[in-house]
């Protein structure tokens, strides 16, 4: 592939493992026993997907309302508590092991930035764990829309001050990243964490289990 002048990416689940089922198994504890563990866990990153679809709010708003969704459908009582559990753990989430001295190899050659469905402020943590800077980060707080929105896209494209065919996007999050930004035209490389089934329909895109084949990918 062709060096892009930027190199995006999505954060929770490309860069950082955004571990929020266990936090949540974690954070509810006993209440669980007796319910479907796996399906309440699919329930809420539904609902979550769902809920950045409507109007923006804060991010841990949508953390809080999903949780308390998806607890409802089990038949379980939310607590304040266990909301601020789950938004208090989101900055405390550091990088996967590859993805440090990958970004730093891209970083000598290209620019590097964030686009992440999330806040300013928890992002922060996660940007101190990953430990590489990047040149921008534009965060759905900044944009007042989340992924799959096509605005936050065309947001970020301002704050870069480039056009779709300068950027290379790499996302873990195929329905939140890869299909919007192949709509709107951008190069992408899915991060196949999951071993999860593609759809050639949003093609071409390239993909990796991981980030370590990135660089080498892009002749870095």
């Amino acid at each position: 592939m062709d060096l892009p002048t930027f190199v995006t990416f999505d954060c929770y689940g490309t860069l950082v493992d955004f571990d929020i089922d266990a936090v949540t198994v974690r954070a509810l504890g006993p209440r669980l026993e007796g319910i479907d563990v796996d399906a309440f866990l699919r329930d809420f990153e539904e609902i979550r997907y769902q809920e950045v679809r409507g109007a923006y709010r804060p991010y841990r708003e949508v953390l809080r309302g999903s949780l308390a969704q998806a607890m409802q459908r089990s038949g379980l009582t939310y607590r304040d508590e266990d909301g601020g559990a789950i938004v208090a753990a989101v900055p405390t989430f550091g990088p996967f092991p590859e993805v440090p001295p990958a970004l730093e190899r891209l970083r000598r050659r290209c620019k590097l930035a964030i686009i992440s469905n999330t806040e300013d402020e928890l992002i922060a943590g996660n940007l101190r764990n990953i430990g590489v800077h990047f040149d921008r980060v534009i965060t759905a707080e900044q944009a007042r829309a989340y992924k799959p929105s096509p605005a936050i896209f065309h947001h970020a494209l301002r704050e870069l001050g480039c056009g779709a065919g300068d950027v290379l996007h790499v996302a873990q999050g195929f329905r939140y990243d890869i299909v919007p930004a192949h709509a709107l035209g951008w190069a992408r490389v899915w991060i196949n964490r999951y071993g999860k089934p593609g759809d050639p329909a949003y093609g071409p895109y390239r993909e990796l289990p991981d980030l370590s084949g990135l660089p080498a990918l892009l002749g870095v």
